[in-house]
């Protein structure tokens, strides 16, 4: 969308020459006579930019500045131009004040320097927002499973197609959506993300599609949606899932058209965004048992990306657990004891990332400066810990056998990896290979 410049001036020969000019240089302008026109276009408008005459006939120029200037940049324009008038009007709010006639030049500097300076503010208060939530963790993995999700990724980035996200709490939905945005030629401006399982319905509304001044009881003003803060950028949408079907049928029209309306607006606005959901939900699920809309779910699937859970990368958790560990490392050198890493890669993980994360800070805090991470660190994982290990058979084995039946069960339930099963069963991996020769097991066969 254009950057809108608001001018506000009696002058109508002079206000029509500065509307001219400043939309010769690619900007949407709007002239206003008087305050109760702007007044008027102020309730439909959200200008980037307002000209304002010191001398309106119906206002009060300076108390319009301290009322305004809060919401809205602000240059007053007068013919009588005093250092007094000046320096209260400034003190009052306004970004600066010019003594007409305006020379084109200085006119083109003052308003990119404030346009940019609008958008750095903005952005800014984006980022305060932005910092509030914590992400689970970056997309570490070289697992087959990781490895998949990462071609996928490749492979859409750069494209505008809407991409769906599935995979349970905590396996890293929101970084698979960063990743997508940071390879994606909409790089240059930040993500915006935006829960839709934590927001009432109109609340939902509102944050998303923005409202106008008027469109329920609290809004006193005019209020830009989370998708004009997106323009240009990717819209992140988590927990689609748990949005109405009010609202999913807004959604799926600005999937379909690129239009939206703002809540209690009538005028179509264009959407520039691409957009990324995620749910931890079975979407096709829900949208044969009618709880989810179809024709949105049909919409989202043209291009899905499902993130594995942790128990099915197992080999991805020592390469996660040492990034969180030098993360919180504290400035001691830390390192993971091998009952620890035992521990850690036993463990189902159904909490995913977001869990090995939280507890691998929490053993950092407990083992205070003592650099050695060891398994008492992960006091939950230690208590859910089964005490012994249930083989079945259907005769009375031998030593032998139960030995060969358990090396047999451990190597497949980690793919075949020697070094994780000798991890595992805290045999260095020169043992694991005479064991194998020695009861003749082919693990790569038995996965």
């Amino acid at each position: 969308m254009k950057k809108q410049v608001l001018i506000i001036d009696d002058d109508r020969v002079f206000n029509q020459l500065l509307v001219d000019q400043i939309a010769d240089m690619g900007l949407d302008t709007i002239g206003a006579h008087n305050w109760q026109e702007a007044s008027r276009i102020l309730q439909e408008a959200e200008p980037d930019l307002i000209f304002l005459d010191l001398k309106l006939p119906d206002a009060d120029t300076p108390k319009l500045v301290a009322t305004l200037s809060g919401q809205f940049p602000i240059v007053v324009l007068t013919g009588y131009g005093t250092i007094r008038n000046a320096v209260s009007l400034i003190q009052a709010g306004a970004v600066e004040y010019l003594t007409k006639p305006v020379g084109l030049d200085e006119l083109e500097i003052i308003i990119r320097r404030e346009l940019d300076s609008a958008e750095l503010r903005r952005r800014n208060a984006f980022y305060r927002r932005q910092l509030e939530s914590r992400r689970p963790g970056p997309l570490i993995g070289n697992s087959p499973a990781m490895l998949e999700v990462l071609d996928l990724i490749e492979a859409v980035a750069p494209t505008d197609a809407t991409v769906l996200i599935q995979g349970e709490s905590g396996t890293g939905k929101e970084m698979v959506a960063q990743a997508l945005h940071q390879s994606s030629v909409r790089n240059g401006r930040e993500m915006v993300t935006v829960d839709g399982g934590t927001l009432q319905e109109t609340l939902f509304e509102s944050e998303v599609f923005g409202h106008e001044r008027g469109a329920f009881t609290s809004a006193d003003r005019q209020k830009k949606g989370l998708i004009e803060e997106a323009e240009g950028s990717t819209l992140f949408l988590d927990e689609i899932g748990e949005t109405s079907p009010a609202i999913q049928a807004k959604l799926l029209r600005v999937l379909e058209t690129n239009t939206f309306r703002r809540l209690g607006g009538t005028r179509a606005l264009m959407a520039d965004v691409r957009f990324v959901v995620a749910s931890n939900r079975d979407l096709a699920e829900m949208s044969q048992s009618g709880s989810f809309r179809s024709d949105l779910y049909f919409r989202l699937a043209s291009f899905v990306i499902r993130v594995p859970p942790l128990r099915q990368r197992r080999d991805d958790i020592p390469l996660l657990a040492e990034y969180f560990l030098q993360r919180f490392a504290r400035g001691i050198e830390r390192n993971l004891t091998a009952d620890a890493l035992k521990l850690l890669m036993a463990y189902d993980w159904p909490g995913n990332v977001r869990e090995l994360r939280n507890l691998v800070e929490r053993a950092v805090i407990l083992a205070g400066r003592d650099g050695r991470i060891r398994a008492e660190h992960f006091g939950p994982l230690v208590a859910r810990r089964p005490d012994s290990v249930s083989l079945a058979f259907d005769h009375e084995p031998s030593l032998a056998e139960i030995e060969k039946d358990y090396l047999r069960r451990t190597l497949l339930q980690y793919g075949g990896n020697r070094a994780k099963a000798a991890l595992v069963l805290g045999i260095s991996e020169r043992n694991i290979y005479r064991l194998i020769r020695q009861y003749e097991l082919d693990d790569r066969s038995e996965h």
